[in-house]
C-alpha cells in the first residue's frame, strides 16, 4: 500500500507542477497554453533549449521558482525509487537471516529435495501434521509458489553438501530425495548418508533398475510413484472397501481416523508389559494391528499375550487424540520436551 500511495503522490505531483507552470505563465506572460506547456517542460526537465519567447523579469523569477521545484521534484522521485530498491533489497536479506536462523533452531526435523508435485505433495501431508520440514529446491521459478505455501526453503542444488548442511541434515531426522533424475538421486542419498549415517533415507526412483542402485547407495526406502500408482489402481478394483479405509486414514484429512506408528522408549511404563495387561483397548480405544519387533520382525494381529518391548514399534489405528495420549504412554521423554 506504501507504493502503492507514494506512486500516487509522484503521479498528481507531477501534474499539478505541469499546470501550475503553464498557467504561471500564461497568466504572468500571457502566452497561450501550448507555449506555456512546451516552456513549463522544458525548465523542469532542464533540457537547456531556447526561449521560445522573450521572458520578463517576473517571468524569470518565476522560472527559476520553477526549477527549483521540477529539482526537488525529480529528487523526490530518485529517492522514493532508491528506498524502494533498498528496501526490497533489505527485506529480502532479512528474510532470508530470518528462515536460516529457523532452520539452524529445527531438530529432527524432515529435509524434502524438490518441490515438484510430488515434493509438494509430500511436504503438505508432512506439515498437516504439525512436523517441522525443510525443502531445498533448485528452481527460482518454484519461489512465489514456496512462499505462498509458507513453509521453510533454500534455494539451491539438493546435490550439494553444504546446502544439505545448511537444511540441516547433520540433525534431521529423514530426508527425501525426490529431484528430477534417479542419478541425482542416488548421489544425493550417497552424500546424505556419508554426512549423517544414522538419517532414515526415503528415495524417488523413476525406473526399477534404480532400485536396486538406490538401496546400495543407503537409502533405506525406495519408493516408485510408478508402481504404487499401478498398484493403487490394480487395489481400487480388486479391493475397494480396503482402499476406501486407507484413503480415509491416510488422505481424508475431514476424518480422524488415522493409522499411526509409535515407537516403544525403554522407560516406558507400558515396557515388558502384554497387550491384556496394558489395557490399550480400553483406556485409549485404540486398536494395534502390528507390533515391529527391535530385529526387524513384524507380528501381524497380535495376540492378547504379545508383550510390548523397548525399542519396539506398534502400528495402532485410532483417532489422533487417543493416539497422542498413547504415545506420551509410549514415549513418556519426549512428551516432557
Amino acid at each position: 500500500m506504501d507504493r502503492v500511495r507514494q506512486t500516487l503522490i509522484s503521479i498528481v505531483l507531477s501534474i499539478a507542477l505541469i499546470l501550475g507552470g503553464s498557467f504561471g505563465y500564461m497568466i504572468i506572460e500571457g502566452w497561450n497554453f501550448f507555449d506555456s506547456l512546451y516552456m513549463t517542460v522544458i525548465t523542469i526537465a532542464t533540457v537547456g533549449f531556447s526561449e521560445i519567447h522573450t521572458v520578463s523579469v517576473a517571468g524569470r523569477t518565476f522560472t527559476l521558482l520553477l526549477i527549483f521545484l521540477g529539482v526537488g521534484y525529480f529528487l523526490y522521485v530518485a529517492g522514493g525509487i532508491i528506498q524502494v530498491l533498498v528496501e526490497g533489497r533489505i527485506r529480502h536479506v532479512l528474510g532470508r537471516h530470518k528462515l536460516h536462523r529457523r532452520i539452524n533452531r529445527l531438530r529432527n526435523h524432515y529435509i524434502v529435495c524438490g518441490y515438484g508435485r510430488i515434493g509438494r505433495s509430500l511436504t503438505r501431508h508432512l506439515t498437516q501434521r504439525y512436523l517441522d520440514v525443510v525443502v531445498i529446491e533448485q528452481s527460482a521459478e518454484r519461489l512465489s509458489r514456496m512462499d505462498d505455501d509458507g513453509i521453510l526453503y533454500l534455494l539451491g542444488e539438493a546435490t550439494s553438501e553444504e546446502m544439505l548442511i545448511k537444511a540441516g541434515v547433520k540433525r534431521a531426522k529423514a530426508i527425501v530425495t525426490a529431484v528430477g533424475t534417479d542419478a541425482d538421486n542416488v548421489f544425493l542419498v550417497l552424500i546424505a548418508k556419508q554426512i549423517n549415517p544414522k538419517i532414515f533415507v526415503v528415495a524417488r526412483a523413476s525406473q526399477n533398475a534404480t532400485k536396486k542402485t538406490l538401496i546400495a547407495a543407503g537409502a533405506d526406502k525406495v519408493v516408485s510413484p510408478y508402481d504404487l500408482g499401478a498398484r493403487r489402481m490394480a487395489h481400487a478394483i480388486l479391493r475397494p472397501t480396503v482402499i476406501e479405509f486407507l484413503e480415509m486414514a491416510f488422505a481424508d484429512d475431514t476424518t480422524d481416523v488415522q493409522v499411526e506408528e509409535l515407537p516403544v522408549s525403554a522407560d516406558s511404563a507400558l515396557t515388558g508389559v502384554t497387550l491384556m495387561e496394558s489395557g490399550i483397548r480400553q483406556k485409549y480405544d485404540l486398536i494395534i494391528i502390528t507390533i515391529k519387533k527391535a530385529d526387524g520382525s513384524m507380528h501381524f494381529n497380535p495376540g492378547a499375550d504379545a508383550r510390548i518391548e523397548a525399542n519396539d514399534t506398534v502400528i495402532v489405528v485410532g483417532q489422533g487424540k487417543d493416539l497422542k495420549r498413547l504415545e506420551r504412554k509410549l514415549m513418556p521423554a519426549k512428551s516432557d520436551v
